[in-house]
């Protein structure tokens, strides 16, 4: 009998299967042997006991029928037949949306175990095409039980019935085991793998920027603060501070044995006793150091004489933070490599409970020398729709099944962007536009609309949506709304900035044209308020051999939700960070 913990388990005597045969009638003869098949084309190549990918499986039809093939996964559902003699078991491992049936007879194993929501099996069996009318047209009749996960399915968190996305955000460890959350994740798979390809093809170079930074790209100061001196003031705060009395007690000590240097100076005393009288010396001005640093800390955290935080005490000798874009680190890049393109977690420390906000998301960042705005908005444009055709092309079960169950629009949606040429307008013909159709009564804002605003999600999806119905670029924004690093136009009060914006979502991408000419830059980083020291190397790349370059980031959960028609971003990333709430 199979054992209720993780065990192996071998074959039962195949004797007890001749119990249920007719034994008066003539013996059958033995089956032809299956034609040799190549499994390999359907195995996953690191494994055990050659286990068939059950996406693979089931999408080479009937050409497996007969072959004996060793298949693995978690029991989505699992029922018994014919009063427990055997049980039909729906079987995913996470390659597809699609579950494979699998048939185990109760003298392999416990019926009652295998059977259980959420057990995970590995089965060897016999390939079989099943009875007419089944949707799939293969299944495995096991011969053999070689592993079982036990799993109590009366308390298994995923219960069989559909649960809300906001009741799985309460169990992410096993919210993966969901149909809704594994689609979505083969979605952001075939997103990520989409992003590399389109960028390695078109001669970009990947560049790991650094997530610890001391720049804020963006200006913004919504940043995490990196610091080891948190846990130092958590043992000096436990620690009295020094009385007055103290301290001047220990620069007496110090001061008594500064004399005592000087006198063995005057005597020329021996050397080893100089030294002695020196190390002394030391040891007292440390401990002076120690009392004083203490005494002036607050809350344990090391003070500069004006109050504020001493950052010469930290890891790091200055301050330092979470990136919130790796864009300035690969404009470096960019200047000696022409093509490169960052993808990596980015981090805000913005206390915003929207559904379009996390603390941690991944950005997709490419950045272009020789590049203006124009040809930066052509590489958006081709970027995002080779994306809408990877996952059209792999991955439409998916789009299709969350479709069904949260936004039946969304797949024409992601078909219109891979075939749709983007609409294009300047930001200051936008505003007109938008007044206009305001003035006219054919649209009603909640945010008023004039120049100098920054577009708001309502507006960027009424462009993109009502009137032109496609993707559409938006382009050469006021300065005052845009960032420090982006080019200003000649007319002097816009930046060659531009931001993609699509139905369903809103802004989709932002980029510009960076300002390559060194004095308008740094008027620029002083006029929003930055140290210019701080930027001197981002300086020096127009100092010595400036040149034109753009670039733009996606935030990449933000084509996941456009892609999937999913309304909430925590709801497309593995595992989300936002304020009060990480694993």
């Amino acid at each position: 009998v199979a054992s209720r913990c993780c065990c192996t388990i071998t074959q039962r005597a195949l004797a007890r299967d001749t119990m249920s045969e007719d034994l008066s009638a003539p013996a059958a003869a033995a089956p032809a042997a299956a034609a040799s098949v190549d499994l390999s084309k359907i195995q996953h190549p690191f494994t055990i006991n050659g286990r068939v990918v059950i996406k693979k499986l089931l999408s080479s039809g009937k050409e497996f029928v007969g072959q004996t093939v060793v298949a693995g996964g978690w029991v989505k559902t699992g029922r018994s037949a014919d009063k427990g003699a055997f049980a039909f078991l729906e079987v995913n491992d996470g390659s597809c949306a699609s579950n494979l049936q699998v048939i185990v007879s109760s003298a392999l194993t416990d019926i009652g175990v295998v059977t259980s929501t959420g057990a995970s099996v590995l089965v060897k069996g016999v390939l079989k095409e099943p009875p007419e009318g089944k949707k799939q047209n293969i299944e495995l009749h096991a011969t053999e039980v070689i592993f079982v996960g036990p799993s109590d399915g009366k308390t298994y968190p995923v219960a069989k019935t559909k649960l809300t996305l906001e009741h799985l955000r309460t169990i992410i460890h096993f919210r993966i085991r969901t149909n809704i959350i594994a689609a979505i994740t083969r979605v952001r798979n075939t997103l990520a793998a989409a992003t590399h390809e389109f960028f390695q093809q078109n001669g970009f170079l990947y560049v790991h920027t650094p997530l610890i930074t001391s720049s804020d790209c963006e200006g913004a100061g919504e940043m995490f603060q990196v610091s080891t001196l948190l846990s130092a003031a958590e043992k000096l705060s436990k620690q009295p501070p020094p009385t007055p009395e103290a301290l001047a007690a220990q620069q007496a000590e110090v001061s008594a044995q500064g004399g005592v240097v000087k006198e063995l100076k005057t005597a020329k005393a021996e050397k080893d006793k100089l030294q002695a009288a020196l190390d002394e010396l030391s040891r007292r001005k440390e401990v002076l150091k120690s009392m004083q640093e203490t005494a002036a800390a607050i809350g344990g955290l090391p003070r500069t004489a004006d109050g504020s935080i001493d950052y010469s005490k930290d890891f790091f000798a200055k301050p330092a933070f979470l990136t919130v874009s790796g864009q300035l680190e690969a404009e470096i890049y960019a200047c000696a490599m022409t093509n490169v393109y960052t993808f990596g977690p980015t981090f805000r420390a913005e206390d915003s409970h929207t559904t379009r906000h996390l603390a941690e998301f991944w950005m997709i960042e490419p950045e272009i020398a020789f590049c203006d705005l124009e040809a930066n908005m052509k590489c958006a444009e081709q970027y995002v729709r080779y994306c809408c055709n990877a996952i059209l092309e792999r991955n439409l079960d998916d789009l299709e099944f969350i479709a069904s169950r949260y936004d039946k629009d969304s797949v024409a949606r992601v078909r219109q962007v891979a075939t749709s040429d983007f609409a294009r307008i300047s930001y200051t013909e936008a505003v007109a536009l938008l007044q206009e159709h305001v003035k006219d009564g054919k649209k009603t804002f909640e945010n008023p609309v004039e120049w100098g605003i920054d577009l708001q999600s309502e507006h960027e999806r009424y462009l993109a949506e009502v009137v032109f119905k496609c993707p559409t670029i938006v382009y050469n924004y006021p300065k005052e709304i845009k960032s420090f690093y982006m080019r200003i136009n000649e007319d002097g009060k816009t930046v060659a900035a531009m931001d993609v914006l699509v139905p369903g979502v809103g802004e989709l991408i932002g980029g510009s044209q960076r300002e390559e000419r060194p004095d308008i830059l740094e008027e620029r980083i002083k006029g929003v308020g930055l140290d210019l020291a701080t930027y001197s190397w981002y300086l020096d790349l127009r100092r010595f051999g400036t040149v034109p370059h753009s670039g733009f980031g996606l935030g990449f959960e933000r084509l996941i939700l456009f892609t999937t028609g999913i309304e909430n971003i925590r709801d497309v990333i593995p595992f989300p960070r936002y304020p009060g709430h990480i694993l």
